[in-house]
Parts: C-alpha cells; structure tokens; sequence
C-alpha cells in the first residue's frame, strides 16, 4: 500500500532446504553455467530470498557462498571458469576439505568411482574413519584421503621411466601407456593415494560382464577401455581431479557430489576465488607437512 514500508518476503528454514536441493538436482542436467546462474536467480526470486550480491554477467546469488550450497556452486563455477581462460602455467588447482562438514556418507568416493569407471579394488577417494575420545565421550572424524597433488611430489623421481609426471597447473599425471607397473611410486607415496589395476572385474564370474564394467574410463581426457592386458591394467592409477571434466568447464564429480559441503575447489593462484580464501582460514591444516611434499589438499579442522 502507498506509504507503507516494504517489506522483504521471507520462507521458512524447511522451504530453503526444499529449494536447494531441488535447485541442484535440475542443475544436474544443465551444461552450460549461464543457463545454471538464469535458473538459480528465478529460484531465488520466485522464493522471495535476498540476493545481495552480483556475479560479473549481473545475475544475482546468494550471499555467504561457503556456508550456502548452490551459491557456493556457482562460485566456484565461476572461479573454474576465469581459471580455465588462463594459460596452464598460470593457475594451481587446489582442494578444501572442511572435516567438520563430512558425514562420512561416502558419496564423493562412490562418485569417483562412476566417474571413473573404477574396477574393484582401485579407490581414488577413500573415506578414513577415526574415533576420537573416550566412552561415554566418544565421536568420530572422516577424513576424505584423494591424492595430495604434491608440489614437490616423491612419487615423480622414483618412476624409472618417467611415467610420472607434474603437469604445469601442478595436477600429478600418469602416462598410462609409459607406465610399466613395477608400483615404485606406490611405495613411495607418503599418503596410500595410489592403487593397482590388477585387471579384475565385479562380474568376473558371472555368465557375462554388464555394459558398466566395460565402459571406457574418461582419464586424462582419452577413452580408455579394459580390454585385454591393455592400459590401463597392469597400471598404478590415481586421482586426478577429474581432468577430463575440469577442461569440460565442470568441477570434479567429488566436489559437486557432497551432500554436506565439506569439499572446495578451484585455483589456488586466483586471490578472488574461494578456496583461496578457505586457505586462509585459521582452520586450515594439510597432512604430513613435515615431509616437505607441499600437497594441494588442505582440510579445515
């Protein structure tokens, strides 16, 4: 009514729950960002929310984007999107794991595993469990181990043929067809983030194998199919932050896919993106320090 003050309209806490998750699952099946940034503002809006800030292309988000899902979504689509208009050598991929958002449900290494079309006993993203306190005090603590992305990484000189390698966005690499598999580089990561592809299948011994157990794995950008003795069996594999989706302009399938918010990435090179700005948390701590790998992994405590 004329003189009267506006009032902004308001949705309960369950009705911004619903809207989230209803927001990422449609979100799921859109490729193109822009298209996720004009769905999100019409969610926004319709649902009477406030939206105080502006991304670049104007289209309006909401504030506090770490403590927020789809805002903290569609930062970090924003921060892969300047990282990936930049020349290799200028950006750092780098991962914030927020332990005290994991809830152990294991969705990342499950999505790692469809993402990657693993074979049974090849795990890039295991969830270590541990318990802390005394009965009747008791808790317990995840800890998401992926590869550590080390700077200065100790598995690259022990490889006799140099199938290990540092990319220049500081991505750790195996070159599957130079790979020979004498597993030295299994030895001598400080952190178990690497496995063997012994050749095995989950329907091994069954009448036929199912189209999801040869399905080619998408690594490195290539189609890699086990067939055979080919790569990649009889290869060390790893993760490797999902290369082949990054260059697609999508985050890791580890990231998108955690229910509790515990997983950050972006470029750690770009002071305005937001695992930079998790990086300077007090909070903040990365493991075995002491051993002077550098990893890219940092949790918050």
């Amino acid at each position: 009514m004329p003189g009267e003050e506006a009032v902004t309209p308001t949705i309960s806490r369950k009705e911004a729950r619903r809207l989230s998750r209803r927001s990422m699952l449609t979100l799921a099946g859109i490729a193109g960002s822009g298209a996720m940034a004009a769905l999100l503002t019409q969610e926004i809006e319709a649902a009477g929310l406030p939206a105080d800030s502006q991304r670049a292309d104007g289209a309006k988000v909401l504030p506090t984007p770490a403590g927020d899902r789809t805002s903290a979504m569609i930062r970090m689509q924003d921060d892969l999107r300047r990282a990936m208009a930049k020349p290799i050598d200028q950006r750092k991929w780098a991962m914030v794991i927020d332990l005290a958002r994991c809830i152990g449900c294991s969705a990342c290494t499950v999505a790692c595993k469809a993402e990657n079309n693993l074979p049974p006993g090849v795990v890039y993203r295991p969830v270590m469990e541990e318990e802390l306190g005394e009965y009747p005090n008791v808790r317990r603590r995840f800890t998401p181990r992926p590869c550590m992305q080390c700077d200065d990484p100790p598995c690259v000189p022990v490889c006799p043929v140099s199938a290990t390698y540092k990319r220049p966005d500081g991505i750790v690499e195996i070159d599957y067809k130079r790979c020979i598999g004498c597993r030295y580089c299994i030895a001598a990561c400080p952190y178990n983030a690497r496995t063997f592809d012994f050749g095995e299948f989950y329907t091994s011994d069954t009448p036929e194998k199912q189209a999801y157990e040869t399905a080619p794995s998408p690594e490195y950008g290539r189609s890699w199919k086990r067939t055979g003795q080919k790569s990649p069996i009889g290869n060390v594999r790893k993760c490797q932050f999902c290369i082949h989706r990054l260059e697609a302009g999508m985050l890791p399938a580890c990231t998108t896919t955690c229910v509790g918010l515990a997983t950050f990435f972006g470029d750690k090179n770009d002071p305005d993106s937001l695992v930079s700005e998790l990086i300077g948390s007090p909070r903040v701590t990365r493991l075995k320090e002491e051993l002077g790998t550098d990893p890219k992994v940092f949790y918050l405590m």
